[in-house]
């Protein structure tokens, strides 16, 4: 961590601190957390969406506040949640930016300090995950023995407001709460048809189906299950409310409604688009509002629940043993009286989520919302952003509309290709959308002259905080984020075992979503050279041509350079005279190299 980032860092915790020390012990509320698993804004009938129903969420909005602007830094189920816990940004968070990891020891969440402190903490179902928690309760004592029938075979059987009443019941007389409800809904696998058939919704009713996926009835009936399952944790969610109300304790409940990340569908999840990161965001607290009703239109981020957490129950981040904190409270929106200018950006960003890749390796992004636009710069563009096509896509959870998206384009079609490319192709270096305009994030504004200096702004604000914030990418030293090794035996290497006998699966993906015969050709190599560099040294120029089918999955430089992150470029190396230097380019149908001497000057 740089001086200029400890410096920013103890502002931010001394500016917390100072706000909680104001509050004393008789006015701590109690915390419920309530998070869904893989749920986009605006999908809640408080942002006007008339086919998924959720009455307790609207209650919770409409008797505190909504917002309209947050946000995930990470839009993955256990990068998110560490974000979360700890009030840091993932790529903060070393082995933690990361999709199942092992919780690094460093970092404190803001359950455990309240456990601590006297707090009776506790969770139900999902918690942190998936990975490696290090034995620790990150989310504070599971409560999990109450299950029912669910309503399909898709949605668990945790009776996850029955937990709740546990918990409840185990707390010691006069001890405030904070309870993380984890609902594993709506994340997959979906009962096909379920929210037809038992929901009784129709697939008219969806008022809108996003540009980047065919508008058929398989599309929205998917859409409607994925409904239907948000309705289930809604359900809980309103008789939880209902419990505090009998126990005279909702109005000194701060109760957070939200999800960790997009819809579980291609393009959405795992990505970092407005779908994908832009979360839905009601509060209640009756003791603590003022003004309830209102819609927050400032930019808040995951972030900020930290410490905001923190801050009603008295505590300083460092007082309470955690790691300096990126966020903010928001107690100040809640007394509708900012402290100083809102928000008015949020950073988001990736590392590794699923495996299926070479050498267990990621999809690098960084990115910045601000005043409705988006950039988003793309560190490894030659990679499959959605996981490589011969393993599954496996950072694209199955279901049915990415089964269509995929029977179409084996069908063939030029419709089927361009939306097959949205949804899984590679992408540039450089994506800018006018959110605002295009949620959906279709049409990419970079490079055009109009948005030059809106873009170069962008860029200039987002690498600069993230240098404040000590993120490894800044500093060129992104590869150790994917040094990190997986924390589950079956994410190793995983790419290496299905290289070897083409017979590797994993769960979450429908088995025909593996493209094992994708490829046609191994990748051409249409330029490879040396020539001298302005600075004295030898400027190495490559490029590899072709199709989707016949692009390389791996392609590195030897000696000295190592792994390339484009199809095309130069790089400059200082060697001696004679030396020789080869480029490999690779997929699974085959290799093929170029070498060049360099001489002697």
């Amino acid at each position: 961590m740089t001086k200029r980032t400890i410096g920013w860092a103890a502002a931010v915790a001394a500016w917390i601190g100072g706000a909680a020390m104001a509050a004393g012990p008789s006015e701590r509320p109690n915390i419920l957390f309530c998070i869904a698993d893989d749920m986009s804004f605006p999908h809640a009938g408080a942002y006007g969406c008339a086919w998924v129903k959720t009455p307790a969420f609207d209650r919770v909005a409409r008797e505190g506040l909504l917002f309209t602007r947050c946000y995930t830094p990470n839009a993955k189920c256990a990068p998110s949640r560490s974000c979360v816990l700890t009030g840091r940004n993932s790529w903060q968070l070393g082995a933690a930016a990361n999709h199942v990891p092992h919780f690094p020891k460093e970092f404190r969440t803001y359950a455990e300090a309240l456990a601590s402190n006297g707090w009776h903490v506790g969770c139900t179902a999902k918690g942190w995950a998936p990975g490696n928690p290090g034995g620790r309760q990150l989310t504070g004592a599971p409560f999990n023995r109450r299950t029912a029938p669910p309503p399909t075979p898709g949605i668990g059987r945790n009776d996850y407001a029955g937990n709740f009443r546990d918990f409840l019941d185990a707390r010691p007389a006069g001890t405030p709460f904070c309870f993380w409800y984890g609902s594993t809904e709506p994340h997959r696998a979906y009962t096909y048809g379920s929210s037809v058939a038992k929901g009784g919704k129709k697939p008219a009713e969806v008022d809108r189906v996003p540009a980047f996926w065919p508008d058929t009835e398989v599309t929205r009936t998917d859409l409607l299950d994925y409904a239907f399952e948000i309705e289930h944790f809604d359900r809980h969610l309103g008789r939880m409310l209902d419990l505090l109300a009998e126990r005279g304790e909702l109005d000194t409940t701060l109760v957070v409604v939200t999800a960790d990340n997009g819809l579980p569908f291609p393009r959405c999840k795992g990505n970092a688009y407005e779908l994908s990161n832009h979360m839905p965001l009601a509060v209640r607290w009756a003791k603590g509002i003022r003004n309830p009703g209102r819609r927050v239109e400032a930019y808040v981020s995951f972030i900020d629940f930290a410490p905001t957490f923190l801050d009603v129950a008295g505590l300083a981040p460092a007082a309470a043993g955690m790691a300096p904190v990126a966020g903010r409270s928001l107690t100040d929106l809640f007394r509708d009286a900012p402290s100083g200018p809102p928000r008015d950006r949020v950073l988001i960003g990736m590392e590794r989520h699923d495996m299926g890749r070479p050498h267990d390796w990621g999809y690098p992004a960084r990115g910045i919302f601000q005043d409705g636009w988006l950039y988003l710069r793309n560190h490894e563009p030659m990679r499959w952003p959605a996981g490589n096509p011969e393993t599954g896509y496996l950072n694209a959870d199955g279901g049915a509309t990415k089964t269509l998206l995929l029977d179409a384009r084996r069908a063939g079609g030029a419709e089927a290709w361009r939306l097959w490319e949205m949804n899984f192709g590679r992408r540039p270096a450089e994506e800018v959308y006018h959110v605002d305009a295009d949620p959906d994030c279709i049409t990419n504004l970079a490079g055009q002259a109009g948005c030059a200096a809106r873009v170069d702004a962008m860029r200039s604000r987002m690498e600069r905080e993230l240098k404040d914030q000590g993120d490894l990418r800044m500093e060129g030293r992104g590869r150790e984020y994917e040094a990190f090794p997986y924390a589950e035996a079956a994410h190793l290497d995983f790419y290496a075992r299905w290289f070897a006998t083409r017979d590797v699966k994993a769960g979450w993906v429908e088995p025909a979503d593996a493209e094992t015969d994708f490829y046609r050709a191994a990748p051409s190599i249409a330029r490879f050279e040396a020539s001298s560099a302005p600075d004295g040294g030898t400027a190495l120029s490559w490029s590899v041509g072709g199709a989707p089918e016949s692009c390389a999955t791996e392609l590195r430089i030897d000696p000295d350079v190592g792994f390339l992150a484009d199809d095309s470029g130069t790089v400059t190396v200082r060697p001696a005279a004679g030396a020789r230097y080869t480029l490999t380019a690779l997929n699974p149908r085959g290799t093929n190299t170029a070498t060049v001497t360099v001489r002697p000057r």
